[in-house]
């Protein structure tokens, strides 16, 4: 008997269905095909949402209707500015929708002519007073998909230097610079909860520590 049969045999019938019924499911799920959108109607709209009703026929044959917030197509950018392999600069602002100041990343929209990197040193040298000679796409988040189509894409903005462009703030922007390795610190402040920050912190993290045990 060979080893891979010995393992076979070790591995209890119960187990393995289970793993079967599992896999089963998973492929399932994955090979599922999308509701077809029979109708969009635009029930509200202002200067910053699009509130959309929609009308999706599932595969199942079941009609139903959703809405959902259109974002614009481009997205925004949300920057991750380290000055250097363990300084990450962030930015405290008004954030009307909890109506305090936050802590977070220096992020905005996309404009129609701009390439996501573009966006990205715009708004670094708009809300921070740096641009960066090196920015790289880290992931493309979403919020909240069951019902905004918004998405975020995090930019690493590395080799900084001093530059700054008028923005459209309202007040000054304070910038704030942290300590990537007191990241829990930065966590337990009332200030920080914006998610997506906090995760894209977390992956530069995670990325400079690698390529530091790799000797880059």
């Amino acid at each position: 008997m060979t080893p891979l049969q010995r393992g076979l045999v070790s591995i209890p019938f119960q187990s393995f269905s289970l793993y079967y019924l599992s896999s089963v499911i998973f492929f399932q799920y994955i090979m599922r095909k999308k509701p077809q959108i029979l109708n969009t109607e635009t029930i509200a709209r202002t200067r910053l949402f699009h509130v959309e009703k929609m009308d999706l026929r599932f595969s199942n044959g079941i009609v139903a209707q959703y809405e959902r917030l259109h974002s614009s197509s481009k997205g925004a950018v949300l920057v991750v500015p380290m000055l250097d392999r363990d300084t990450v600069l962030l930015i405290r602002e008004y954030a009307a929708g909890v109506h305090r100041y936050e802590l977070a990343l220096p992020k905005g929209r996309i404009e129609p002519t701009e390439t996501h990197l573009e966006a990205a040193n715009r708004e670094l040298q708009e809300e921070v007073g740096y641009g960066a000679n090196k920015l790289r796409l880290l992931a493309s988040l979403t919020l909240a998909p069951g019902y905004f189509g918004h998405i975020t894409h995090v930019i690493l903005a590395e080799d900084l230097f001093e530059k700054r462009l008028a923005g459209d703030e309202p007040e000054e922007i304070e910038v704030i610079p942290w300590q990537i390795s007191r990241l829990k610190e930065l966590l337990a402040h009332e200030e920080c909860t914006e998610a997506r920050s906090i995760a894209a912190l977390f992956m530069v993290r995670d990325l400079l520590a690698e390529t530091k045990g790799n000797g880059i």
